[in-house]
């Protein structure tokens, strides 16, 4: 029976591709997508939401939106600059088929867990500000999810967006300190894998060419993405992030992990958003996070391809 699973995203270039991804992964159901601000505000990761389900023909899944700013800060901004003034890389979009719905993400990630205590997968690939906020609205929340997978945080390696910090765990470190604090079963698929996932502009024109209209999306916002990555990084190609956390919930079998105890720093101008990382059990918790360290790259980005390509 597949696993069923709630989505917390902010599309956002990856994004996009992780839901593709997703919806292509015979192992997975998907019950719901919830939205939050992150690459771009959280109207247009709605309507993001929106175009990538039409576009795949999946505009009967539930959409909810989620939270617009951190629970205690100002919006960080600067995602635009990677995904695109529209977060889809700047790309000439069809309007979506519909609006948000009336539920709010954190009420409709409670409604869903604990209606099928046991069952639900969160996969959350944004800040964490509608878990955080779901997990403080029915604390029950924590003993009823499956599991929780979150795109985030680095364990072993540099930060992305500070010498010490990922992207999504800064843009709300008081979220993800709630979310790493509840209790529930969670993975972290940081940087520490999602930095060695890398496909290549002529990976992408090969899925196009499969001639899906998936496909053929993906082929057109992700050209301002990879620009960045190479004006950033002088190298061809971009990290697949967030359909990292995809194949966490396909397979976990693809990635070498380790349990520890993980925390985030929520204090300091340079250090907030920072995943530290108790690795010797030297504070006294116990863990709290399955931590991904390594990943079979090349398994991954095969079966990226060979999901993206074959007929739906």
């Amino acid at each position: 029976m597949p696993k069923r699973i709630i989505l917390d995203t902010d599309p956002g270039v990856d994004d996009a591709m992780a839901i593709f991804f997703l919806l292509r992964s015979p192992e997975l159901h998907v019950e719901a997508l919830t939205t939050v601000f992150g690459n771009v505000d959280v109207e247009q990761t709605t309507r993001n939401a929106a175009i990538v389900l039409d576009v795949a023909g999946r505009s009967d899944i539930p959409l909810a939106q989620g939270a617009g700013r951190p629970l205690l800060r100002d919006r960080r901004t600067g995602g635009s600059v990677v995904h695109g003034d529209n977060g889809l890389g700047g790309a000439s979009l069809p309007p979506p088929s519909r609006g948000p719905g009336d539920r709010r993400a954190a009420e409709s990630i409670v409604e869903r867990i604990m209606t099928s205590p046991g069952e639900i997968t969160l996969v959350a690939v944004g800040p964490l500000t509608n878990l955080a906020l779901a997990v403080r609205l029915e604390p029950k929340v924590a003993d009823a999810v499956r599991e929780v997978v979150v795109m985030g945080g680095a364990a072993t390696v540099p930060g992305n967006v500070s010498p010490v910090a990922e992207a999504n765990i800064a843009n709300d470190p008081e979220a993800a300190w709630i979310v790493f604090h509840a209790g529930w079963p969670l993975a972290m698929v940081g940087l520490d894998v999602t930095l060695n996932a890398i496909i290549t502009p002529d990976e992408i024109r090969e899925i196009a060419a499969a001639g899906h209209a998936d496909g053929a999306f993906i082929e057109q916002i992700s050209r301002h993405y990879g620009d960045h990555y190479a004006r950033r990084s002088g190298k061809v190609g971009f990290p697949m992030h967030d359909s990292a956390a995809v194949l966490y919930a396909i397979d976990p079998g693809y990635f070498h992990t380790e349990h520890w105890y993980v925390d985030v720093t929520t204090a300091g101008d340079r250090t907030f958003g920072q995943t530290i990382p108790d690795r010797r059990g030297q504070w006294g918790p116990p863990p709290n996070v399955n931590v991904c360290i390594d990943v079979d790259d090349a398994r991954f980005l095969a079966l990226y391809k060979e999901r993206l390509t074959r007929d739906p």
